[in-house]
């Protein structure tokens, strides 16, 4: 038995649980913030048989895709007088972080 462990851009997670529940897996969803930009993600439980791991990771990758966003940064400390000129920056979101696990026991009561 395996745990995937996933994290996954909020705006990814209803469309990887529906095409997770589509392919007869079920997950637990747990709503976590975090990151460079503290953003909300939904970290996403699945126990699965070892040979549908792949299988799970191939939807993963499916539904969660990077995007470029750009983010306007907090200007730093400025001595009195001065002007903050703050340029966007380009950073990537989205996407997923997976972790496989061992399970040692799973009980389904």
């Amino acid at each position: 038995m395996k745990l995937i462990l996933s994290i996954v851009n909020h705006d990814d997670s209803r469309a990887l649980l529906e095409r997770l529940m589509q392919r007869g897996f079920q997950a637990t969803v747990i709503s976590t913030t975090g990151g460079f930009l503290r953003e909300g993600n939904a970290t996403i439980l699945i126990g699965t048989e070892d040979e549908k791991v792949e299988e799970i990771l191939q939807i993963i990758r499916e539904q969660c895709h990077t995007r470029t966003r750009y983010i306007t940064p907090l200007p730093p400390l400025m001595e009195p007088g001065e002007l903050p000129v703050a340029t966007p920056v380009e950073v990537q979101v989205g996407g997923a972080t997976s972790f496989v696990l061992n399970v040692e026991r799973w009980e389904k009561c």
